[in-house]
């Protein structure tokens, strides 16, 4: 079969997998068409909300309990996924609710602490626009029968509705809120708003409520873990101060027992499950429709008696279309790379070098490698949320390379060094005086501004350029060192190219990322379904979310463009033309960030206590990091193979994945 037909198959195949994963994924999202999905949006004095509404046959006619559901501060509504169809399909109306400056919503609201300016409002808005839809249940007294639902700051929200609920009950006599169940929340930074354990709990009245609280959750649930600064450890909520008083003080209290308490009940779920894996899972997904079940026992005319769960048919459909969608990229750029200017995305393939001639060159080679591996993972931490003995180790690191560049530069200008040594030296003394600069400033460099307004991919951007320079201060040194004795040139990793080769290379790529997110928005269209698998996702988005990608794919070019070279130039031998150059490039990418996991989880399942017990967010955030990281290792590797040159994968990289990580997590539209 030739080159061009091979394509043009793999063409057809992704696309194959697109539609039959969205077919797929629609069908049990809708329940075999019983359940209108929609996306709906809707004005409210803070901005604009939005979300999928899961409305079943008969609502109009015959008013359902309905359920807002909400997800946490990396997320949005579509992770609320197995509640929203499992309920839906049950004969509930469901909200999946975007919150504000999440997802397809937008908050217009004043914002001096941006943090606490998104949830406290957001699931109130949303049961204000609920109450009023004729096809939601109300009882004879003009009480809603609702129910809202949260994961993480979701589980905030849904709270903090309910306490707003009750305020106005005392002036109106109607409750719109009928029950509440969260997951993955406490009361942490409710309390920071200076309410009372006591005022908390009281909130809730005759409300059914409950909270999924998992033993192994990295932010919640153990107080004085938190206070320790040490959170992720084993979690027993239910016999903590907090977990006791929601359920009314009983002597011995017992996970999934209903307790009665003020008029109205209340239980406590603890599977084993960490943070993130509350939302992939069906005993939370069990819990939760046994909760439903309860709450609105007597609403059960009006619902269907349905068994089993199905959502996760929805998920492994999504992931059949997610694998489509990054696989459509490989014959798409081929394609267009043979159009008449964008054919020059292909150079001359860099001649293969010599493997290394001693023993001290395999060396420095393997090490480059290793240290290449590891220290993404190993300071992770400390660059992602400023572990202070980490930074300052670094600090230290960098002024160390600052003395003995500075020494280097000294010696050659002494003529007591060899020529690679005189350019070296001036070299990495820069490098090392910006690097400091960058350690030094990590607070201000972090900060959730205007112009950068997504406060968890400012740290990741913050790790990833600090990546970029301990790898460039590597490579730089090892090619002086001991590639250039070997014959190598600048040109043997893939960064020559012409001017018009590396636009070429830009066009292309935009081109091929319009193409393929147009299908993700004709699917969203058709279907009301995108591309997915636990915490990666390719979804659609706003305007807001591009110019996010204007302001903060230059500085992640920077990361995919230094780290593809590092791939290329411990790949430059004939030894790693096939499989073997994947494995390198992996590794480079995500070898240490997986071994990372293995130590921070695996001790946290064995002996119940992380291996970096204050490291909460920033371990869930590696979790997400690792697959997407894993396909970039294979798009630089594979088009740098196809085109000879490192700018069309660090270009797909930056666009294609920046792009997916802005849409999928907070994004302050005004500050």
């Amino acid at each position: 079969m030739g080159k061009s037909k091979k394509t043009v198959v793999l063409l057809l195949v992704s696309l194959v997998l697109i539609l039959v994963g969205s077919v797929g994924a629609s069908r049990f999202n809708n329940s075999n068409g019983k359940v209108d999905v929609s996306r709906i949006y809707f004005d409210t004095p803070r901005g604009e909300l939005s979300g999928l509404l899961y409305k079943p046959d008969g609502a109009d006619e015959n008013p359902r309990p309905a359920i807002v559901a909400t997800h946490g501060y990396l997320n949005s509504a579509e992770m609320q996924d197995a509640q929203a169809i499992e309920m839906s399909k049950r004969g509930y109306v469901v909200l999946a609710l975007d919150q504000y400056d999440h997802g397809h919503s937008t908050g217009t609201m004043e914002k001096p602490v941006p943090f606490f300016s998104f949830w406290p409002f957001s699931m109130y808005d949303a049961v204000q626009y609920m109450y009023d839809q004729d096809f939601v249940l109300k009882d004879g007294e003009g009480n809603g029968i609702i129910a809202v639902s949260g994961h993480s700051m979701g589980g905030f929200s849904s709270t903090h509705a309910v306490m707003l609920d009750e305020a106005d009950f005392q002036k109106t006599g109607v409750r719109k809120i009928f029950s509440s169940l969260t997951m993955g929340s406490d009361y942490q930074w409710l309390k920071t708003m200076e309410y009372s354990l006591e005022a908390i709990n009281q909130s809730y009245g005759p409300r059914f409520s409950g909270k999924v609280a998992g033993k192994y959750d990295e932010f919640f649930f153990d107080a004085d873990a938190t206070a320790a600064g040490a959170s992720v450890v084993k979690k027993d909520y239910i016999n903590t101060e907090e977990g006791k008083s929601f359920v009314g003080d009983p002597s011995a209290p017992q996970a999934g027992k209903i307790y009665d308490v003020n008029g109205g009940k209340r239980v406590i779920y603890e599977p084993n499950e960490t943070h993130p894996w509350n939302h992939f899972s069906k005993t939370s997904t069990g819990y939760a429709i046994d909760f439903y079940s309860k709450a609105f026992a007597d609403y059960s005319d009006t619902l269907n008696d349905t068994s089993g769960q199905s959502w996760m048919y929805k998920e492994w459909f999504s992931f059949v279309a997610l694998v489509g969608f990054f696989l459509l990229f490989v014959p798409l750029i081929s394609l267009l790379s043979r159009l008449p200017f964008l054919k020059n995305v292909r150079t001359k393939f860099p001649e293969p070098l010599p493997g290394p001639s001693s023993n001290g060159a395999k060396v420095a080679g393997l090490i480059l490698v290793v240290i290449g591996g590891l220290f993404p993972a190993l300071f992770f931490s400390s660059l992602y949320s400023g572990d202070v003995s980490g930074m300052r180790l670094l600090r230290q690191i960098s002024m160390v390379l600052i003395a003995l560049s500075a020494l280097g530069v000294i010696a050659s200008a002494m003529k007591k060094t060899d020529r690679n040594m005189g350019v070296l030296s001036p070299i990495m003394l820069v490098l090392s005086i910006i690097q400091y600069v960058f350690l030094r400033y990590q607070g201000k460099l972090t900060e959730t501004t205007q112009f950068f307004g997504a406060p968890t991919v400012n740290p990741i951007l913050y790790w990833a350029i600090n990546v970029a320079l301990i790898t460039l201060m590597m490579m730089i040194g090892y090619h002086y060192i001991s590639k250039k004795p070997e014959g190598a040139t600048i040109a043997s990793y893939g960064v020559k190219a012409s001017v018009k080769s590396v636009v070429a290379s830009l066009v292309t790529v935009l081109i091929a990322v319009g193409i393929g997110y147009g299908i993700l928005y004709l699917i969203d269209g058709i279907f009301k379904v995108d591309f997915r698998i636990w915490t990666v996702a390719v979804k659609t988005f706003e305007g807001h979310h591009l110019f996010a990608l204007l302001k903060y794919a230059p500085l992640f070019f920077i990361y995919y463009f230094i780290v593809g070279l590092s791939v290329n130039m411990n790949t430059a031998t004939t030894k790693y033309d096939g499989f073997k150059g994947y494995v390198i490039s992996a590794l480079h990418f995500i070898g240490g960030l997986i071994l990372y996991l293995v130590y921070q989880y695996g001790l946290l399942f064995t002996t119940g206590t992380a291996g970096y017990p204050s490291e909460s967010l920033s371990s869930i955030i590696v979790i997400g990091l690792v697959p997407v990281l894993l396909v970039a290792s294979i798009f630089n590797r594979y088009f740098y193979r196809k085109t000879g040159n490192v700018y069309v994968g660090a270009f797909l990289n930056t666009v294609l994945i920046t792009l997916i990580t802005v849409a999928n997590t907070t994004l302050y539209t005004i500050l």
